[in-house]
């Protein structure tokens, strides 16, 4: 960290603790993340993960805002040259689908299983996952061709119920070819609400 000022230097061990603490959610799930397992992951002292954030809550209500941020950040990459024409429904599902995917997806469900039961964390996530899902529902409308207000809200609710299901099943499907014939149905039946 040479050359960085002082507020550089915490904003960047700030960081690399938030980006450990997604790495360990998704390596060793929620229940077994611990304080020890990020600050070794961080590589930094435990007096500076102190220093950061005084318990494991607050980090992970912290990681939790990082985590939302870091999908969204992905999520506009992948459709910031999402075009209008014939295709954008279909890019517009494999942006989704993909940015229901990977590490981050991974963290952020192991947060949602774990805010079952904690209302701190449940506290933060709600309003992470209401901003990122307003995200996704805008362009759905901008792309989805469906005039029918509930159709189209159907056919939303439909995709994320999809493609999340797809993420969390994907480690036991053999056959990652259903997952693109299973899309594609989506696709087939809601080309026809058009």
């Amino acid at each position: 960290m040479t050359g960085m000022t002082r507020k550089e230097q915490r904003a960047h061990t700030h960081d690399v603790l938030l980006d450990a603490t997604m790495q360990c959610l998704v390596e060793y799930g929620y229940a077994r993340t611990t304080t020890q397992r990020i600050q070794e992951q961080a590589g930094v002292s435990r007096g500076a993960l102190l220093h950061h954030f005084g318990s494991k809550s607050d980090l992970l209500v912290e990681a939790v805002h990082h985590i939302a941020e870091l999908r969204l950040r992905h999520f506009a990459s992948l459709v910031a040259d999402l075009g209008e024409g014939p295709d954008a429904l279909r890019d517009m599902v494999f942006a989704i689908r993909e940015a229901m995917a990977g590490p981050p997806f991974q963290a952020a469900i192991e947060l949602w299983a774990a805010s079952r039961t904690d209302e701190a964390l449940r506290a933060a996530l709600l309003p992470a996952e209401r901003r990122l899902g307003a995200t996704l529902r805008d362009l759905f409308a901008h792309h989805s061709g469906i005039a029918d207000p509930e159709a189209a809200r159907t056919s939303f609710e439909s995709l994320m119920a999809l493609v999340r299901g797809l993420e969390l099943t994907r480690i036991m499907r053999a056959d990652e070819a259903m997952a693109d014939r299973v899309i594609a149905d989506w696709l087939a039946t809601t080309e026809r609400l058009r």
